[in-house]
């Protein structure tokens, strides 16, 4: 697929355009400038043409920010993908040394670049925006990407500039989202598996304010991998971006099938891990746990086993979970953490035929049947698993409201020793034959 690449200084307006482009609220916008610093991918199509469009970090040079070379570098690997290049400036400020900068830069790039006038919302404006032809990049758009004027001239002569591409069919591929709190080292792990600095990394912890896919296609494994912003204690999170991207982080977790929780050694499987962890299990999501950071670690004979006993017990009951600890610095068993979320995933996307679960199961059930309550006896008769994303059973039975939670855990147990559901929440009903 075509990509199309919007860059410019801070705060002209990238990711607002990005948002009219992909038509959903994805990239975060707000006032302060330098909110968007990694590269965002999103999907977009024009007159009958598909394209990825990439919002990147404002290109900023002699400022005192700390993510500026890092945000520069995004900027440039967006331009070496890119297609087409959509420069934006903006019309309220006028010509800045800084879209100077950017415009030498581009001159240098041998493809189209389209520079993109924003904030032209009257005629005094429009009037201004011929200053921009002095930056020596040909024609100019002008748009107002807050309220879409212009914006349709613009997708058409992106749509022309497009490179014509062979179509091939998109399969819906799995999505692991890499969760857990600011600075456990998330983004240097999808880095450290791709082979690329495709996230900026930091010692600041809240770097990654958005949720990114990124699609992994190596050793024979293909699915997207999504880097979320760390989630923090509601109490700890004060400024309405960093809440805005806790709840992306929150709906990447809802719309994934594996939640890959990493979490730093140094600080353990602490309070605010265990709530990410059990907001992965609510939503029924595939999980792995890794402990990065485990060559900061002193070790003895028995670290590994005491370490994830004392996680394991944090999780009860639900530990039938695997814990690998890693060095994402070290590049250790990077890609074992790999290996065991895809097992995690096509264990969660198992199905069980009806009559192996019934010739396995009802055996065991009538040797250990549910215990009697006033008097009556509940039968199990039949068992089905049903047509859901994730595991879940229905057993039928006469007295489905006698069956408590005791012998519920009973039967999942079974199911997991049976099934391997290794890493999966199962759900087991009772109901009524």
């Amino acid at each position: 697929m075509s990509i199309v690449a919007i860059i410019g200084r801070p705060n002209v307006g990238k990711s607002t355009l990005f948002n009219r482009f992909i038509k959903r609220r994805e990239a975060i916008t707000d006032a302060v400038s330098g909110v968007t610093r990694d590269r965002h991918y999103g999907k977009s199509d024009w007159n009958g043409k598909e394209f990825s469009v990439i919002d990147t970090g404002g290109y900023a040079i002699g400022t005192e920010d700390v993510f500026e070379e890092e945000i520069d570098k995004q900027v440039e690997l967006a331009i070496d993908e890119a297609d087409v290049i959509l420069f934006m400036v903006d019309a309220e400020t006028g010509v800045t040394s800084q879209d100077e900068d950017v415009a030498k830069l581009l001159r240098k790039v041998k493809k189209p670049v389209m520079l993109v006038v924003n904030k032209v919302d009257n005629t005094k404006r429009e009037q201004d925006a011929y200053e921009f032809y002095n930056l020596g990049l040909g024609e100019l758009f002008t748009i107002s990407s807050i309220n879409g004027s212009g914006t349709g001239d613009l997708l058409d002569a992106v749509a022309l500039a497009l490179p014509e591409h062979v179509e091939e069919e998109v399969s819906e591929l799995p999505r692991f989202a890499v969760v857990g709190r600011p600075n456990a080292g998330k983004s240097s792990f999808i880095n450290a598996l791709i082979g690329e600095e495709r996230y900026i990394v930091t010692d600041i912890a809240g770097t990654t304010r958005d949720s990114i896919d990124t699609k992994y296609n190596r050793f024979g494994f293909e699915f997207n991998l999504v880097d979320t912003a760390g989630i923090r204690r509601k109490k700890k999170v004060k400024e309405d971006l960093e809440f805005y991207s806790v709840m992306r982080s929150v709906r990447a977790i809802e719309h994934c099938d594996v939640c890959i929780l990493i979490l730093d050694a140094t600080r353990g499987f602490d309070g605010q891990v265990q709530n990410i962890f059990w907001l992965a299990e609510r939503n029924r999501k595939g999980i792995v746990v890794l402990v990065n950071k485990w060559d900061l670690v002193e070790k003895d004979t028995n670290t590994v086993r005491d370490y994830e006993a004392r996680i394991r017990e944090e999780m009860a009951p639900f530990t039938d979970v695997p814990v690998i600890f890693i060095s994402v610095l070290n590049k250790q068993r990077i890609f074992k953490a790999i290996e065991t979320a895809v097992e995690v995933f096509q264990n969660r996307s198992k199905r069980i035929k009806t009559s192996e679960l019934n010739e396995t199961l009802l055996p065991l059930i009538e040797a250990y049947p549910p215990p009697s309550l006033k008097g009556k006896f509940v039968k199990i008769k039949f068992i089905t698993q049903l047509p859901t994303p994730q595991p879940q059973f229905a057993f039928f039975c006469n007295l489905p409201q006698y069956v408590k939670e005791p012998y519920k855990r009973f039967l999942e147990n079974q199911l997991r020793k049976k099934f391997d559901f290794h890493g999966v929440p199962i759900d087991v009903y009772m109901r009524k034959k």
